[in-house]
């Protein structure tokens, strides 16, 4: 079993507009009500950035600056994971439309933006980070990965980490082989002792057992998590919500094929 505690979170998807304007949805005290995600190029980037950005690099950068702004940390010093199951859609749709031509001829940025690692050079970029940074992919379980790999860092080297997941829609044609709902990103920092700011306590495991995935109550939310893989987190989130509006602690269960089980309790912030 591996315990993080959480600083900072950071949320962006359809109908949820950061965290703070979420609990009220997460936990059942707002009705959900889908609205697209909206994106910007993040202010923290030099202007050349600014304009080379992707939806992807946006989306990354808006809920990891939310959950460190929270947490009060200098992202310089905050090492990085980023999850995401399929890096920057419409990048690789173009790069695809473009060699299906005769010219065939791929811009510089847009092959640039097509790695899978580009969201993590342009945080590095705008935060001046050189802590270590990790990017990863494991299809619908890139957000599960993302969180059992940070928090292994956070547990075996003591370092402070954001883990920052996202994904986003392809266009058509690809949307027909990989359909992925709407645009969805979360951030959490964790670290590895309690501080003032903590908002709760994690203890994470791996298992082999039957225990059943948790799901959302409101059928919205509950399409969201089971369309989009960074949605995936929006059992932990909820109970995060509930957690830090004073609820008792919760047992999350995530999938993990096959036939894992990443199980997550949240806890009280521990002083």
């Amino acid at each position: 079993m591996m315990r993080v505690h959480v600083e900072g979170i950071g949320l962006l998807g359809p109908g949820l507009a950061g965290w703070a304007e979420s609990r009220a949805v997460l936990t059942g005290g707002s009705p959900y009500a889908a609205s697209p995600a909206v994106l910007a190029a993040s202010p923290l980037l030099p202007p050349a950035e600014r304009r080379r950005s992707v939806p992807t690099v946006k989306l990354a950068m808006t809920v990891g600056a939310e959950a460190l702004e929270q947490a009060g940390r200098d992202p310089a010093t905050v090492a990085t994971v980023f999850a995401s199951s399929s890096g920057d859609p419409d990048t690789l749709h173009q790069i695809l439309e473009t060699l299906a031509t005769e010219q065939r001829d791929i811009s510089p940025t847009r092959f640039h933006n097509s790695v899978h690692n580009a969201p993590a050079g342009y945080w590095s970029i705008a935060t001046r980070c050189r802590e270590p940074s990790t990017s990863l992919s494991a299809h619908d379980e890139s957000f599960q990965a993302g969180l059992l790999e940070a928090a292994a860092e956070v547990a075996a080297d003591g370092w402070t980490v954001g883990l920052i997941a996202y994904d986003l829609p392809y266009p058509e044609p690809l949307n027909e082989a990989r359909p992925i709902t709407g645009t969805f990103g979360t951030a959490l920092v964790l670290t590895p002792q309690p501080t003032d700011r903590c908002l709760a306590c994690l203890d994470i495991d791996l298992t082999r057992g039957d225990e059943p995935v948790s799901r959302m109550a409101d059928s919205g939310l509950e399409s969201l998590r089971t369309g989009n893989p960074t949605a995936r987190a929006l059992p932990l989130l909820a109970a995060l919500a509930r957690v830090g509006n004073g609820g008792h602690p919760e047992t999350v269960v995530l999938d993990l094929p096959p036939g894992g089980r990443v199980v997550v309790r949240v806890g009280q912030p521990c002083r």
